[in-house]
């Protein structure tokens, strides 16, 4: 894997909290089994502190912990997604969630695909 860094963007779902990291082009993406992560599908890009940038959203996040509130788990309150959070087992860092890097999404394309799905 290649040292060199790039910059990645994401945002949540309404785009008022918008962030990037500098990280390899070839990102490595980890999955957590605890009981947050799991309930919500959260992809983890882990990264140190000084490699995270907020942009845009800091007076519209809102945090929640739990247990020994040390991980801190920032929303968007507007639109609820949590697009990164301090994590417990990275303190001197953030996690992104992959799911809300900037991609070329098609939701057209794949809602064509699932449109069966309903059907008897």
């Amino acid at each position: 894997m290649s040292d060199t860094l790039t910059t990645h963007k994401g945002h949540c779902h309404c785009n008022t909290v918008t962030w990037e990291i500098r990280a390899p082009a070839d990102l490595r993406v980890d999955e957590c089994d605890c009981s947050m992560c799991n309930m919500h599908g959260f992809q983890h890009i882990i990264v140190p502190r000084s490699r995270f940038t907020l942009l845009t959203g800091k007076d519209n996040l809102t945090t929640y912990s739990f247990n020994t509130h040390v991980a801190q788990h920032y929303f968007c309150k507007t639109c609820g997604i949590e697009s990164f959070y301090v994590p417990r087992s990275n303190p001197d860092g953030y996690s992104v969630n992959f799911r809300c890097l900037e991609r070329d999404n098609n939701w057209e394309k794949n809602a064509a695909a699932l449109a069966d799905l309903s059907k008897d």
